[in-house]
């Protein structure tokens, strides 16, 4: 089944209290080292207010030259909401330094508290429609589908998240790895299947109907989310539509491989700790 749309955006918490959160959560990153969840900051399930959190961290990163490159879908899997105790979709924004080539190594140091999940990316050949936008819409919208790879990353330690944690820390962004892209004309991304292996063991599995009934539904989702918040998706756009199936936790030494069903595989290793540079 499709996903209901979102609901009307309300008004975000004191701008005091969105500065403090982006900051600690900044200082996390800067540091390596974990913070405290910064959902006490705010009123309960407050999710605008963390979506300003999210936002202010994108204006910084964009005034220090980063440069955005699409969005991500969270939380569209049964499965990892089981897993991080929420029960709702978010999304976040992507750099392009946060890409990784496929095949690529990620060096030891570069995440927090890494695990990785497999998926669907679309690159888009045309702007979506705002709110009300529908898998149809997306359908026609999408040129380009490839497997994809999301390494998910918390700044908040232990995983100890709630809706307001993983949004206003950009959705739990770390790193993407996209696969070759493929035109999209006739894809019914609901029916594909995923098989993730870790060191050649089999570490997650799930399908295209696991996101969100399909990830155009998830698109949708998203394309909607935006618009009642003052944004869109644009042409150019890539758009991880989320996960198929569970997360796992990365170590280093790890290599992971994802296969999905009528776009092909995608890979990345993880850096064994002591490995010279």
């Amino acid at each position: 089944m499709p996903p209901s749309h979102p609901s009307p955006a309300r008004p975000p918490a004191g701008g005091d209290a969105v500065v403090r959160a982006a900051d600690i959560l900044a200082e996390a990153s800067r540091t390596g080292v974990p913070c405290p969840p910064v959902r006490d900051l705010f009123a309960a399930e407050d999710i605008e207010a963390a979506y300003a959190v999210q936002r202010l961290g994108l204006t910084r990163g964009e005034a220090v030259g980063r440069r955005p490159v699409g969005r991500k879908i969270g939380l569209t899997s049964p499965a990892v909401q089981r897993q991080l105790g929420v029960d709702q979709p978010d999304f976040g924004a992507l750099f392009a330094d946060m890409r990784v080539p496929d095949g690529g190594l990620v060096a030891a140091d570069r995440l927090l508290q890494p695990k990785i999940e497999a998926e669907v990316a679309f690159v888009l050949g045309r702007d979506l429609p705002g709110a009300g936008a529908t898998a149809s819409d997306v359908a026609r919208a999408v040129a380009y589908a490839m497997p994809a790879l999301e390494i998910v990353d918390s700044r908040i330690a232990g995983w100890d998240i709630g809706i307001v944690d993983t949004v206003a820390d950009n959705a739990s962004c770390g790193l993407f790895v996209l696969g070759t892209p493929i035109p999209a004309d006739g894809l019914d991304p609901s029916t594909v299947r995923m098989t993730m292996t870790r060191n050649g063991e089999t570490a997650s599995e799930g399908t295209g109907a696991d996101c969100l009934g399909s990830p155009f539904h998830a698109a949708a989702w998203l394309a909607d989310a935006l618009a009642l918040r003052g944004d869109a998706l644009r042409a150019g756009d890539i758009v991880l539509t989320g996960a198929l199936g569970p997360m796992t936790v990365c170590a280093p030494g790890d290599r992971f491989e994802a296969h999905i069903s009528s776009l092909g595989g995608v890979a990345v290793g993880f850096e064994a700790e002591g490995a010279n540079r």
